[in-house]
């Protein structure tokens, strides 16, 4: 079931959103605005998270609220990865956390948290214990990221790719299960924290993965997952049956669903991370997906006036 939709994902990193054409985040901010609105118009009490942020920043955060943005999402998300990427070390997540709380008073989501198997599998399950410790109970929702190593033949969601040296190739080894489906030292301690830590997992068109994945998750225990659908695929020939088939194979689970990625023909320039030439024709996918698939909308969202206890943290 859907419990929550994502609007892009990373914008203040120049992976996801192009900052040198939008340097300001004034583009940004129109086509969020577009997006929030057109989900709430056909899903009232569907919440909406902003984009995780990476890096967490609550000048960002000051800039999008200054904005307008904030008052057409339920909750904002960040993304952490402190002992891969981050220029922080671990133990740092409470103070993390809280910068943000400082300038927003809505809830706060960790969309994508993880560490890579790069140099030893022992730094993911000791990074495994130490975020649970850390994250949980502090805020409502942890996807980690995430359940299966990226495929050594596609490539990472980056424009650097090589010139950022091992950087790049940690890309590869955030899963808890390795490309050939093998289970990693932390894959047997995920249990114990789940259904209080979830996953991110994006799915690739027509991803030979999504099967297993549905499988490996029920077998650990998760509850919840972050995945995405995106504006670009959408083009592809069979799109629509893809999507279709993604979300009936998820449907067991509170899916947080996010909409990103610029299809090159409708990007001021020809590239994925571009602003849209039209913020209303992402806003219209958005509204588009939200309603397509509202019969997976968790019941509490239907009709009614949606539980804000859904977005606020647990108790610890």
């Amino acid at each position: 079931m859907i419990e929550a939709v994502m609007i892009w994902n990373e914008p203040n990193n120049k992976s996801h959103w192009d900052i040198e054409l939008d340097s300001d985040w004034a583009m940004f901010a129109e086509t969020a605005i577009a997006a929030g609105k057109a989900v709430k118009s056909v899903a009232p009490n569907l919440p909406r998270v902003l984009g995780g942020m990476s890096p967490i920043d609550a000048n960002f955060v000051r800039n999008l609220q200054g904005r307008g943005v904030l008052d057409h999402v339920d909750a904002v998300a960040v993304h952490g990865f402190p002992l891969d990427w981050n220029h922080w070390q671990i133990q740092e997540w409470p103070n993390r956390i809280q910068e943000i709380r400082d300038v927003t008073s809505l809830p706060i989501w960790v969309s994508e948290v993880g560490i890579s198997t790069f140099g030893a599998e022992e730094v993911q399950e000791f990074g495994l214990h130490k975020t649970a410790e850390l994250l949980i109970g502090q805020v409502p929702r942890i996807h980690w990221y995430s359940l299966f190593d990226l495929p050594k033949a596609w490539p990472a969601t980056t424009r650097h790719r090589e010139a950022e040296g091992s950087s790049y190739y940690r890309h590869f080894y955030m899963g808890l299960f390795r490309e050939d489906g093998t289970p990693k030292i932390a894959a047997k301690h995920f249990s114990q924290y789940a259904p209080e830590m979830g996953v991110c997992q994006w799915f690739h068109f027509e991803d030979h993965r999504l099967d297993e994945a549905v499988k490996r998750m029920k077998e650990l225990g998760i509850t919840y997952l972050r995945t995405g659908l995106s504006w670009a695929d959408y083009y592809r020939p069979g799109a629509l049956d893809w999507f279709d088939r993604q979300m009936d194979a998820l449907k067991d689970f509170d899916v947080t669903v996010t909409y990103c990625f610029t299809p090159e023909h409708k990007g001021i320039d020809p590239h994925y991370t571009s602003p849209p030439k039209d913020p209303e024709e992402f806003a219209a996918f958005c509204a588009e997906m939200t309603e397509r698939y509202a019969s997976h909308i968790k019941p509490e969202f239907q009709g009614g006036v949606a539980s804000r206890s859904r977005l606020a943290p647990t108790p610890a």
